[in-house]
C-alpha cells in the first residue's frame, strides 16, 4: 500500500489553478480539499492511474494526473495529454451532436426515428406485452432512456480490432426487442444511444467520429479527444494503461473496443473534457467557439422525463439528481477497466470530471459527494417516525426488484438476478428497509408510494443519490420502484426471484445428482452380485432419467465455463469474445426437452403399470418433478436458448 502511495506522491502533475484564483484562499483550499480527497481514494482502491479536472465560474480551477499511465515505463500521468477510456460518459457528446442538428433544424426530438432511418424499428412489443402496438419511437425517447428497448451486455467490448463489428452493420443486425411502450419506463439503452449517432451519421452525411470531431472537439481545441478505434498513431502513444490491482500486483489489460461506438468509445483528457464542460455551462461556448446556442443548451439541461417529482430523472442526455439541495445534472461511465463521471452544478458554474482504471467504480461519486458536503454542508436529519398506517401501506411493496435494463428474449435474460436487484421488507416501526448493492437502507413514508432515505451516509449508485424511492405501476401492471436517473426496477414474482431460482437449481440438482449416484452404485452392486439386468420398460425409463442428468450436467459446466470471471476485466469471457456456440450446445436444449417429455411419459407408465416397488415409483416421480423444476427455470431464464 506504501508502494502505492508512493507511487501518486512521486509522479503526480498539478496544472496550477488560473491566476484568476490564486489569490483566493477559499478557492486554494477547494484545490488542496479536492487533491487530498483524490489521493485518499486511490490509495483505498489501489487504482494505479487518474486524472481529475474542476472547473468554476468559466475557468480551470484544478487538474491533476495520478500515478503512471504506464507502469512498466514509468510514465506519469498528465491531465493535459493522457487519454482514459470514459465508457458511457461518450454518450454526452452523442446528445449534444444531435441537439446540434436539432438546432439547425435537421432533426426534431418528437419525429418518428424511421423518419431518419433506412430501415425500420418495428412497433410491435415483444415479452410480457408481445404483439402489442406501440407509438413511434423519438429521439426525446432516447435521450431520456425511455425507448422502451431490451439492453444485453455482449457485444458491447472486444479486445482486438479485428473483431468490431462496422457501425451501421451492427445498428442493423443487433436491433433489440421493444419491450416497453415508449416514454413509460426509464431502462437503461446503449443501443438507444448509438442509434441516436448513426442518426447523427446519416442526417450529417459523414462517420458520426469524424462528426463530432469536426463539429465539437476542434471548435473546442479538444485535440486529445476521440472517438475512433483502434487510436491513431498521434495519439497511441497518449493512451492511458490499464490496470487491476489483483493478485497483490497490477495487471495489465489491452485495449478495450467498443461495438456501439456512439454509446461508449470515447477517449479523453482530463483538460479536454473541462473545455467540454466549460462549454456546457457557459452557454454554449468556450474560448469564443460556440458549440450550440444558448436556448439549446438552456433546452437540453431542462428536466424532460421524471417517474415523480420527487425523484430526478432525465434531461436530454444528462441524468438527474439533487446533491445537498443542489440540482446536479451529469453522466457516469464505465469500460470493463476503466471508471468515469461528470458533474455539472449550472446554477453554481461548477464542474468535475474524473477517470480512472483499475476498479473502483464508486470512487468518483464518492469524491464528488465529498466535494459536495464541503462546498455545501447540510444539517444532520431530525429524527422523523412513520406516519400513521404506514406499515399497512408499506406491505404491498414487500419483495425482491429487478432491474428493468435487461433483456427478455435472449439467453442475457439471466443477468438479471447478476445486476444488483434491489430487497424491500418492512420492519415493525413502519419503515421500509432496502437492500441495494450490499447496502441497507432505512426509508420513511412521505406520502404513499413515496419513501425517503434516513440513513446519514448517502448511499450513491449509478442513478446519482439514493434519496428517495417512488411506488408505481409499471406497463405490465406490476410494481415499479423509481429512484431517480436511467435505471428502474420491476417486482419480480416469487417464480423469478433469486431465492426461489437458486433454491429450485440447488435442490433439483441434488436430487438428480444423487439419483446418478445411486443408480450407479445399484449397477455395480448388480454387476458384482451378478443379479438380472432390469429389461423392457424399466431399464428404458432409467435410462431417460440418467441421460437427462448427463446432459444437465453438461450444460451446466459450459455455461459456468463461459460465465467465470477473468481476474482482471471483471466479466465472463462471453462478454468480450465473439461467440463460439458449439455444435453440442445447440442439440442440448432439444434433447433436454425431448429427455424431460419422455421422464413425464415414464412416471406415467411406472405408476400404470407398478414399474419397480412404491419407493422406485416414488423416487423416479420425485426426480421427474425436480427435472421440471429444473426445465422450468431453465426456460424462464432463456438458458437453452
Amino acid at each position: 500500500m506504501l508502494f502505492i502511495l508512493g507511487l501518486f506522491l512521486t509522479f503526480s502533475f498539478v496544472s496550477p489553478a488560473s491566476s484568476v484564483f490564486a489569490t483566493n484562499n477559499e478557492i486554494v483550499k477547494v484545490e488542496e480539499f479536492i487533491d487530498n480527497i483524490m489521493t485518499s481514494k486511490i490509495e483505498e482502491y489501489n487504482i494505479p492511474n487518474a486524472t481529475v479536472s474542476l472547473v468554476m465560474d468559466g475557468e480551470v480551477l484544478f487538474k491533476k494526473g495520478y500515478g503512471l499511465q504506464d507502469i512498466e515505463k514509468k510514465l506519469p500521468v498528465d491531465a493535459d495529454t493522457t487519454l482514459f477510456r470514459i465508457g458511457s460518459t461518450s454518450k454526452l457528446f452523442t446528445w449534444t451532436a444531435v441537439m446540434q442538428l436539432v438546432e439547425v433544424g435537421k432533426l426534431d426530438l418528437d419525429e418518428d426515428i424511421n423518419t431518419y432511418l433506412d430501415f425500420e424499428i418495428p412497433y410491435k412489443l415483444e415479452g410480457a406485452l408481445e404483439n402489442t402496438t406501440a407509438e413511434a419511437i423519438t429521439l426525446s425517447y432516447l435521450m431520456t432512456h425511455t425507448a422502451g428497448f431490451e439492453d444485453y451486455v455482449n457485444n458491447l467490448f472486444r479486445l482486438h480490432p479485428q473483431e468490431l463489428i462496422p457501425f451501421d452493420e451492427y445498428i442493423k443486425e443487433h436491433l433489440p426487442a421493444r419491450i416497453f411502450p415508449p416514454g413509460e419506463v426509464m431502462a437503461y439503452s446503449n443501443y438507444g444511444t448509438a442509434l441516436a449517432g448513426y442518426i447523427v451519421e446519416r442526417i450529417s452525411g459523414m462517420p458520426f467520429s469524424e462528426y463530432v470531431e469536426e463539429n465539437i472537439f476542434s471548435p473546442l481545441g479538444m485535440n486529445h479527444t476521440i472517438f475512433k478505434q483502434p487510436l491513431p498513431q498521434g495519439l497511441h502513444d497518449d493512451m492511458s494503461k490499464a490496470y487491476r490491482f489483483t493478485d497483490d500486483s497490477f495487471k495489465e489489460g489491452s485495449f478495450e473496443y467498443v461495438i456501439p461506438t456512439a454509446a461508449g468509445s470515447g477517449s479523453s483528457s482530463a483538460s479536454d473534457m473541462a473545455r467540454f464542460m466549460l462549454a456546457h455551462l457557459e452557454s454554449g461556448s468556450y474560448n469564443g467557439a460556440k458549440i450550440l446556442n444558448s436556448a439549446t443548451v438552456d433546452l437540453m439541461h431542462q428536466q424532460r422525463f421524471t417517474h415523480h417529482p420527487t425523484l430526478g430523472g432525465m434531461t436530454l442526455g444528462f441524468i438527474e439528481g439533487t446533491y445537498n439541495h443542489k440540482r446536479v445534472i451529469f453522466h457516469g461511465g464505465a469500460t470493463m477497466l476503466y471508471s468515469t463521471g461528470l458533474y455539472l452544478i449550472p446554477e453554481e458554474d461548477i464542474g468535475l470530471f474524473i477517470s480512472y482504471s483499475g476498479g473502483g467504480h464508486y470512487l468518483y461519486s464518492e469524491v464528488f459527494q465529498s466535494l459536495m458536503d464541503y462546498l455545501y454542508p447540510v444539517e444532520a436529519p431530525i429524527k422523523e417516525e412513520p406516519p400513521a398506517g404506514s406499515m399497512e401501506r408499506s406491505k404491498q411493496y414487500i419483495g425482491e426488484y429487478q432491474m428493468n435494463r435487461k433483456s427478455v428474449t435472449t439467453s442475457e435474460k439471466i443477468t438479471s438476478l447478476l445486476m444488483g436487484p434491489i430487497h424491500v421488507k418492512g420492519d415493525e416501526s413502519g419503515h421500509l428497509i432496502v437492500n441495494y448493492l450490499g447496502e441497507t437502507s432505512k426509508f420513511i413514508e412521505l406520502e404513499p408510494g413515496v419513501y425517503k432515505n434516513l440513513r446519514e451516509g448517502r448511499s450513491q449508485d449509478y442513478n446519482g443519490p439514493f434519496s428517495h424511492i417512488v411506488f408505481k405501476e409499471d406497463p405490465m401492471g406490476n410494481i415499479l420502484l423509481a429512484s431517480g436517473g436511467p435505471m428502474t426496477y420491476s417486482k419480480a414474482p416469487f417464480y423469478a426471484t433469486s431465492a426461489f431460482t437458486v433454491s429450485g437449481i440447488l435442490i433439483s440438482l441434488l436430487i438428480i445428482l444423487l439419483s446418478l449416484i445411486f443408480w450407479l452404485l445399484k449397477k455395480v452392486l448388480a454387476f458384482i452380485k451378478k443379479r438380472p439386468k432390469a429389461s423392457g420398460l424399466p431399464l428404458a425409463a432409467q435410462w431417460v432419467a440418467i441421460a437427462f442428468g448427463i446432459a444437465v450436467l453438461i450444460l451446466l459446466t459450459s455455461f459456468l465455463s463461459s460465465g467465470s470471471m477473468d481476474p482482471v476485466y471483471q466479466m465472463p469471457k462471453d462478454a468480450y469474445t465473439p461467440s463460439e456456440t458449439g455444435a453440442l450446445y445447440s442439440i442440448l436444449p432439444i434433447l433436454l426437452y425431448g429427455l424431460t417429455l419422455g421422464l413425464i411419459i415414464f412416471t406415467a407408465m411406472a405408476w400404470w403399470k407398478k414399474l419397480w416397488g412404491m419407493i422406485g415409483r416414488i423416487h423416479y416421480s420425485l426426480y421427474s418433478v425436480a427435472a421440471l423444476l429444473l426445465m422450468f427455470i431453465f426456460h424462464y431464464w432463456n438458458i437453452l436458448k
